[in-house]
């Protein structure tokens, strides 16, 4: 192990990472995995800044461990009307069905980190122990000023051009996202060709960059963590694993919905590929949806017509491959039970 792995794992008792799952995890997930020695992660990409120092001050408030927050990189969509139209017309039927009609129009509903100065100013107050970033990278400015706060910065490849680009900028280290994995594709581009590695592979690929790796994706039993070590990575990134969590915020529907095992990449909910159980959502072919986070505002509203008459099966019920694995226990039982 290099210096700067031992650096990386310095303060963790288990090498095991909480993802930090936009609307899932929370401050007493994150604090609940640092508590058992892991290190958990508080969401922020769908927060403002306002809303996000109060998930930090909550998180600090029930563990003295370090933390991370993660931020979303993504490019700001670009906006096309006549493409978000059609959209809101394709999912028209969708919304009938349960006496509703689509919103007359859609906004952009999540502020890419790259043009959120608020957010930059309110991480360079609060210091949190680490930051990664999903989608992207944020500018050089801003990383120089978070390196500038002694933060050990992470930021998602899942392939080795996104691996370089992260070395590149002189980041601490890679999580190295295989296609197993639940949500939403780090990829930097979402409409450039995608290798679709899995994540053993991908770890094979990133290894030579020579930055610490993290594995994401398909990691739900302890050897499952213990092969993805054996293949360079110094940490795992465990997110569907946690979905059973008493700590997380996912509804009932979404932790049911996790037995059957069944999952699959859209972008019907959001704009952007992500990794699904199977639903009435995911059947909807998305391959015309509108940017991210456009078409995100209008999968919101179409779960929520749904919802109101007491139909789930819209709901973005992110998950990986080993949905069925997910157990239902505390986070730290989880931490104690994966890591390796």
């Amino acid at each position: 192990m290099t210096i700067q792995e031992e650096d990386m794992l310095e303060d963790l008792k288990h090498p095991l990472i909480q993802a930090p799952m936009a609307g899932v995890s929370t401050p007493a997930l994150a604090a609940a995995v640092c508590e058992a020695g892991g290190l958990g992660f508080v969401a922020l990409g769908a927060l403002d800044a306002t809303g996000a120092r109060a998930a930090i001050e909550q998180t600090r408030a029930l563990t003295g461990r370090p933390f991370g927050v993660n931020l979303f990189c993504h490019a700001p969509a670009r906006r096309d009307h006549l493409r978000e139209g059609r959209w809101l017309a394709r999912l028209a039927p969708e919304f009938a069905r349960h006496g509703a009609t689509p919103p007359e129009a859609l906004h952009e509903i999540y502020q890419s980190f790259r043009v959120n100065e608020a957010m930059l100013a309110l991480l360079l107050d609060a210091r949190p122990a680490f930051v990664s970033f999903h989608f992207g990278l944020p500018n050089p400015q801003q990383i120089a000023a978070l390196r500038d706060t002694g933060a050990r910065l992470l930021a998602t490849a899942t392939s080795e051009a996104e691996g370089q680009a992260i070395l590149d900028a002189g980041l601490d280290g890679i999580v190295a996202q295989g296609w197993q994995a639940g949500g939403h594709r780090g990829i930097f581009d979402p409409d450039a060709p995608d290798e679709r590695l899995e994540t053993l592979p991908l770890l094979g690929r990133l290894r030579p960059l020579g930055l610490p790796l993290i594995a994401a994706g398909g990691i739900m039993t302890r050897e499952d963590a213990r092969a993805a070590t054996r293949a360079g990575a110094v940490a795992v990134q465990c997110g569907t694993a946690f979905l059973r969590a008493p700590e997380a915020a996912n509804p009932a529907a979404h932790r049911e919905a996790l037995s059957s095992g069944r999952t699959v990449m859209t972008r019907a909910i959001s704009g952007r590929a992500a990794r699904c159980v199977e639903n009435l959502f995911t059947a909807i072919d998305g391959e015309e949806a509108p940017d991210y986070p456009v078409a995100y505002d209008a999968g919101k509203a179409l779960n929520a017509a749904a919802l109101a008459q007491g139909e789930t099966g819209y709901g973005a019920f992110w998950a990986g491959t080993g949905a069925a694995q997910a157990v239902a226990r505390p986070a730290a039982e989880t931490v104690a039970a994966i890591s390796p």
